[in-house]
C-alpha cells in the first residue's frame, strides 16, 4: 500500500457527526494487510431501508451477486465490508464464504439472511478466508458506536492514500436530516460504478423504491462519470441506507421519489456523491493533478459524455497531463476516435482559459506560455466545443504516472 499521501488529498476531514440508526465497528482480520484494520462491520438495530447500484461488469464478485439477490426485500440490518481480498472469480469458494460471511452476521445481529449486504475489495482470483472475520462479528457487534465514519473509511481501504469521508445536512418537511458516505478507491476506476465500495447512511424515513431511484438518478453525473484507468472493477458497490429515526422529528415517511419535499435531500444527496466520487479521483494510483473535461456542442448529452470519456481515458491525454505537456493534438485525437459525431473544422478546444485550437486548426493567437502555465496548475481544465449541437456532459479523471505502473506492476506482492 501507497505511504506517500496522494498530493491531491482534502487538507482536512469533515466533522463526522453521529447518525442514529447505525452502529460500525472495525477489526484487523490479517486478509491480506499486517497491523491495519481490514474489516468493517455496519449495524443497523432497527433496520434500515436500503438501495443499491453495482459494477455493471459481466464478471462480478460473489458479494454483489448477494447483494443484487437481497436487494428486492429492501430492508437491512448488517453490512459487512473487507479489503485484501475481492472474493472475485473464485467460484463455488466465492460463494461459500459470502455464505459463511452473511451466517455468521445474521447470527451476530439476531436478523434474517436476506437482510445482511456484503461487499470486498482487493485481489481478483484469490480465495477469500472468510473464517478470518466471521468469527469477531459478534465481538465487533458488542462494540459498534455511531461515531465512527473516519475508522470505518480507513478499514476498508486497498492502495488508497487516504480515507474518503463527506457528511451534508438536508431539510424534508421542516425537519433536518443528516447524510454521511464513505468511499474507497484508487485504481480500476471507471464508470458504470468505478472500481470503489460506497456506504451512505442517512437518518432520513424513506422508503426504498423512493431511495433506489434517487440513487439511480444521483450516480449519472457523479460516480459514473469518473475514471482514473477506464477499467470497471468486477466488485462497485454503493449502497445507500434510510434509518428512519428522522421520523421522531416528526418528520413524515417519504414512499415515492417524486415528492416535492425531496428537493433539498436530492441536492444534498447528489452533492455528497459527487464530493465522495471526486475524492476517488483525487487519489488515483500516482495522481498528481486533477482533471475536468467538459465537452459542449455535441449532438447529444450521450455523445458529449462518451466524448469526454475518449478523452479522459486516453493513456495520450493523461501522459500529456502528467509532463504538463500543452500538446492539444492528442485532445484532437481523442475527440476523433470517439465513435461520435464530430466536425474537425467545427472543433475548438480550451486548456483552461486559454483557447488552442479552432475552427480546425491552432488558435491565431496561441500562446505556448500561456498554455503551459494552464498545464503546471494542480487542477486542469480541458474543454472540447464539437460544435455540432447542444449535448454537454463534464467528466473527471487524474493524470498517469510512472507511480501508477509501479502501483499496478507489483499489486499482489
Amino acid at each position: 500500500m501507497s505511504v506517500t499521501v496522494s498530493p491531491l488529498a482534502p487538507k482536512a476531514y469533515p466533522e463526522m457527526p453521529a447518525l442514529r440508526g447505525v452502529r460500525m465497528a472495525t477489526a484487523a482480520a490479517g486478509i491480506k494487510y499486517k497491523n491495519r484494520t481490514d474489516v468493517l462491520l455496519m449495524v443497523f438495530d432497527d433496520g434500515a431501508d436500503v438501495a443499491g447500484v453495482f459494477t455493471r461488469s459481466k464478471c462480478p464478485s460473489a458479494p454483489v451477486d448477494f447483494c443484487r439477490a437481497n436487494l428486492p426485500h429492501g430492508k437491512a440490518r448488517a453490512v459487512v465490508v473487507n479489503s485484501g481480498n475481492a472474493n472475485a472469480f473464485t467460484g463455488v469458494k466465492g460463494k461459500a464464504a459470502t455464505e459463511l460471511t452473511a451466517q455468521s452476521a445474521s447470527e451476530a445481529v439476531g436478523c434474517g439472511l436476506n437482510e445482511v449486504y456484503l461487499a470486498s475489495t482487493g485481489v481478483i482470483g484469490e480465495p477469500l478466508d472468510a473464517t478470518k472475520f466471521a468469527g469477531v462479528l459478534g465481538e465487533m457487534n458488542g462494540r459498534g458506536t455511531p461515531d465512527f465514519w473516519l475508522e470505518a473509511a480507513k478499514a476498508i481501504m486497498t492502495t488508497d492514500t487516504y480515507p474518503k469521508v463527506a457528511t451534508r445536512q438536508a431539510e424534508l418537511g421542516g425537519v433536518t436530516v443528516t447524510i454521511n458516505g464513505i468511499a474507497k478507491g484508487a485504481g480500476m476506476i471507471a464508470p458504470d460504478m468505478a472500481t470503489m465500495l460506497s456506504f451512505v447512511v442517512t437518518d432520513a424515513d424513506i422508503a426504498a423504491p423512493a431511495l433506489q431511484a434517487l440513487l439511480s438518478e444521483g450516480v449519472g453525473p457523479t460516480f459514473n462519470s469518473v475514471t482514473v484507468d477506464s477499467d470497471t472493477s468486477t466488485s462497485d458497490t454503493l449502497l445507500l441506507f434510510a434509518t428512519g429515526k428522522a421520523a421522531a422529528d416528526g418528520q413524515a415517511r417519504i414512499e415515492a421519489a417524486d415528492d416535492a419535499r425531496l428537493a433539498s435531500f436530492r441536492a444534498a444527496l447528489n452533492d455528497l456523491l459527487k464530493d465522495l466520487a471526486l475524492q476517488v479521483v483525487r487519489d488515483g494510483e500516482g495522481a498528481r493533478k486533477m482533471v475536468e473535461v467538459r465537452v459542449t456542442g455535441a449532438e447529444s448529452d450521450a455523445a458529449a459524455k462518451r466524448i469526454a470519456l475518449s478523452i479522459a481515458n486516453s493513456p495520450l491525454v493523461k501522459t500529456a497531463v502528467a509532463g504538463e505537456d500543452a500538446n492539444w493534438g492528442r485532445v484532437v485525437m481523442a475527440v476523433g476516435k470517439s465513435g461520435e459525431a464530430a466536425d474537425r473544422d467545427r472543433l475548438a478546444i480550451w486548456f483552461g482559459d486559454v483557447r488552442v485550437a479552432v475552427n480546425g486548426e491552432r488558435d491565431a493567437g496561441y500562446s505556448e506560455a500561456a498554455a503551459t502555465a494552464v498545464m503546471q496548475r494542480q487542477d486542469i481544465v480541458i474543454r472540447a466545443d464539437i460544435g455540432l449541437g447542444s449535448g454537454t456532459a463534464t467528466v473527471w479523471t487524474c493524470d498517469l504516472t510512472k507511480e501508477y505502473v509501479a502501483i499496478n506492476g507489483d499489486y499482489r506482492s
